[in-house]
Order: structure tokens, then C-alpha cells, then sequence
């Protein structure tokens, strides 16, 4: 049985089960010094943070808020220094601690989805030669909604109407209010890294005016 079979009938069919799968096995394969699309972080840095975010209360804060993000740093910088890279991996395979919401299959999967499909870009396009992991269609159509919140926080540093365009389906979808008008296509994990600021891996299309697209 596969990883992702084996995420599956683990947690029924929940998709962050087998995004997590995906990526703890990459994880793996890769090791402790490849680097990664975070600038300064190694693949060892990254599990660190992925093991805190589930599992140190106090690091939750500086996520979100800026001003606490220096507690965020230093929870990761004890969490990689106190475990081996075989043990982050184990225990972000394990599953998030039992406290976290994310225990629960509907909110792992509306938080965690989106999240651990942009950390394996993080890892898997670091390096040249990669090819694309596409998503599967129900967890492409969870990314597709999730758009609607994600990217307005993702092009909140542009003035431009930000539209998101759908390759495979057509369909548009307004991100961010302004002017002039900039549409971004490709399917909606590559859109989702884009606005996730992976602007350099993501496999996407950008028109419209060009002091409007260099502002994204």
C-alpha cells in the first residue's frame, strides 16, 4: 500500500492525510540540506517549522501577527535543534498534536490542504528539472474556493484588480478589488503558489498593464 492509500483509508478520505503523506515522504527522500523555496531555509528548517506550527501553542500568534513573529522563530529554532531530521518527519507524519483543531478531518483539511501542497512546491521546485504535481479534483475545487480569501491577503501589496483565471475549466474568479486590471491563468494550485509569493515557480500566465504585474 502506498502512502497515499494508506493516508486515505487512515483518515477515510481526507485529502491533508495524504497532502501530509506526500510531503513527509518527500521529506524523506530528499534529507536535511536541501534547500528550499523559503529563502534560508533547508528542508530541515522547514519540517521544523511545519512540527512547530502543529505542536508549540505559543509559536500559533506570530503566524499571523507580525509583531510576535520573533517568538514563531524562536519556538522553530528550538524545535530543529532538539530533534533529529528523522524525528521531524516522524512527527509531522504523525499528525498534529492532540489539542490542535487540526486533528479534526473537516479542519485539517480547510487549513492544511492548501498549506502542505505549497511547502512540497517549496521542496520539490527548489531545484531545476522538477515536474508538477497536479492536485487531485476535489482538493483542486478546495483550493479554487479558498482563492477567494487567500488572495486577497496574497496581492494586498498591489493597487491592481487582481483576476484569477481557471486553464482548465474557464472560470474567473476576482481576488482583489483596484485598478488597472491584471488576470493571472493557469489551474489553481499554481495560482494558489503564486499568491502564496512562490512567484518565480508558479506555472502561471499574467497579463495585463505592465507597471500593474511588476507590482504583484
Amino acid at each position: 500500500m502506498s502512502s497515499e492509500e494508506a493516508a486515505g483509508s487512515a483518515g477515510g478520505t481526507g485529502r491533508a492525510r495524504v497532502e501530509r503523506a506526500l510531503l513527509a515522504d518527500l521529506l524523506t527522500e530528499v534529507g536535511p540540506e536541501r534547500p528550499t523555496l523559503c529563502t534560508g531555509w533547508t528542508t530541515h528548517d522547514l519540517v521544523a517549522h511545519l512540527v512547530t506550527r502543529e505542536r508549540v501553542p505559543r509559536a500559533g500568534p506570530g503566524l499571523v501577527i507580525p509583531a510576535l513573529h520573533g517568538v514563531t522563530e524562536r519556538a522553530e529554532r528550538s524545535t530543529g535543534q532538539a530533534h533529529s531530521f528523522a524525528e521531524l518527519v516522524g512527527l509531522f507524519r504523525s499528525g498534529p498534536a492532540r489539542w490542535n483543531p487540526s486533528r479534526l478531518r473537516r479542519f485539517d483539511d480547510a487549513t492544511n490542504v492548501n498549506e502542505f501542497y505549497v511547502h512540497y512546491a517549496d521542496v520539490d521546485r527548489a531545484v531545476p528539472g522538477f515536474t508538477p504535481r497536479a492536485l487531485d479534483p476535489v482538493s483542486r475545487e478546495r483550493v479554487w474556493s479558498a482563492l477567494r480569501l487567500l488572495g486577497r491577503t496574497g496581492y494586498r501589496g498591489t493597487s491592481a484588480e487582481v483576476i484569477a483565471e481557471r486553464t482548465d475549466t474557464g472560470a474567473r474568479r476576482v481576488l482583489r478589488r483596484g485598478t488597472p486590471t491584471v488576470i493571472i491563468s493557469g489551474v489553481p494550485e499554481e495560482i494558489l503558489l503564486h499568491a502564496f509569493g512562490r512567484r518565480s515557480a508558479a506555472q502561471v500566465e499574467i497579463q495585463g498593464d505592465p507597471e500593474a504585474v511588476a507590482s504583484l
